[in-house]
């Protein structure tokens, strides 16, 4: 059904509507099945493209280890950011001054998700993988030929692909996934370039999921899954927004310092 749908030519009122009719699961309610807040809402299920986005549009999202039942969660409380409110900090800004790094989207998707399922050097023992297994890299694999899952990803001055991030975009909000880094910031770039890519094309929050040191750093806050659940309902009733589907030329890393002003009417970092 998917690659029959041309979201970006829909109403607002039909995107929504479209949006809400797909999937065979009638997920349940978060806050009737799961009042105290534990985070898992249900189980089974498949990872077909229509079921995923249906589950996103609804605020779940797949966390479960190979070999185990599919496991939906809506964490209480969320952690999201506003990318008009992201600031980078000043260290970082004086990187990417100085830097001959390159920003992409959707230049390397199929590396960028293999990259982020590789144990991390202070996580998983050697050997073990992390939960973006098989089954998950095809899937959102699947959703990004479809246009709704997107990469960016930062290049070193040798074409070397040293960091980037994915995620799920629906209408106005992005639900990033995970990220990566084979050089220091290189994730935290990507992210600057995600933050900067929202504010260009008017997507208006960004969704990371469950809170952690690293994603508060960069200025992520959490809201009560009540709230969370409100605010996607209504971006979701604005309709689709364009995202460049095939490879994007890239763009200097050194450019997204002077990109911090834009978003009040100026020039645009990335040219959509």
């Amino acid at each position: 059904m998917l690659n029959k749908l041309n979201m970006h030519n829909m109403t607002p009122e039909t995107f929504y509507k479209t949006i809400k009719s797909l999937g065979r699961y009638d997920f349940p309610n978060p806050n009737a099945v799961d009042p105290d807040g534990y985070g898992v809402v249900a189980l089974g299920g498949d990872l077909a493209p229509e079921t995923l986005i249906s589950a996103y549009a609804q605020g779940l999202f797949p966390w479960f280890n190979e070999d185990e039942p599919i496991a939906w969660w809506c964490p209480e409380p969320r952690c999201v950011i506003v990318p008009s409110d992201y600031q980078p900090s000043k260290s970082l800004r004086k990187q990417a001054r100085r830097s001959r790094w390159q920003l992409t989207v959707n230049q390397a998707f199929d590396e960028v998700i293999h990259a982020c399922s590789l144990p991390r050097s202070n996580g998983l023992p050697e050997g073990e993988h992390t939960w973006i297994h098989q089954e998950m890299i095809e899937a959102y694999t699947e959703l990004h030929r479809y246009g709704f899952a997107h990469s960016v990803e930062v290049w070193d001055e040798n074409g070397q692909l040293i960091g980037g991030l994915y995620g799920l975009k629906i209408g106005h909000i992005y639900f990033g996934e995970s990220m990566f880094h084979r050089a220091s910031n290189a994730s935290k770039l990507a992210f600057w370039g995600l933050m900067q890519l929202c504010i260009d094309s008017g997507v208006a929050l960004v969704d990371c999921q469950l809170p952690n040191d690293h994603l508060l750093s960069l200025g992520a806050t959490t809201l009560g899954r009540h709230q969370f659940l409100a605010q996607l309902e209504r971006l979701l009733h604005k309709g689709a927004v364009s995202w460049p589907i095939q490879p994007h030329q890239p763009m200097p890393v050194a450019q997204l310092d002077s990109s911090n002003g834009r978003s009040n009417g100026h020039s645009k970092f990335w040219p959509l």
